[in-house]
């Protein structure tokens, strides 16, 4: 009966850990950064507001033949002068500024949302 009891203990501690390591799997999945592209098309920037997460990156890239800038409204960062094909990148931080617009034409403009 002691051999019974034991295996069945065994068993319940293999459940039991199986489903906690596949709880922090999808934890750490859900924290891989990821990268979102934003196209410069048009004179827009395309999707014009994205949703992101603190350690993602957001990647700007021109298709137009003007060049422009991805610069945060209150100048805490920017990707700097465009031409067309090239790209530009930046690392999501708490606290950045989530408006931008283009330096070039202002009447271009995005947001950013941190969740």
């Amino acid at each position: 009966m002691t051999k019974n009891i034991l295996r069945r203990d065994v068993l319940v501690g293999v459940a039991a850990s199986a489903v906690t390591l596949a709880a922090s799997n999808k934890t750490a999945a859900a924290k891989t950064p990821r990268t979102h592209d934003i196209v410069i098309k048009s004179f827009t920037f395309e999707p014009q507001s994205v949703t992101v997460q603190v350690g993602d990156t957001i990647r700007w890239t021109n298709e137009d033949l003007a060049p422009h800038t991805a610069t945060a409204s209150e100048a805490g960062w920017d990707t700097g002068e465009l031409a067309k094909g090239q790209s530009a990148t930046i690392l999501v931080t708490h606290g950045m500024q989530t408006s931008y617009f283009c330096a070039f034409h202002p009447h271009m403009k995005g947001t950013i949302e941190v969740v």
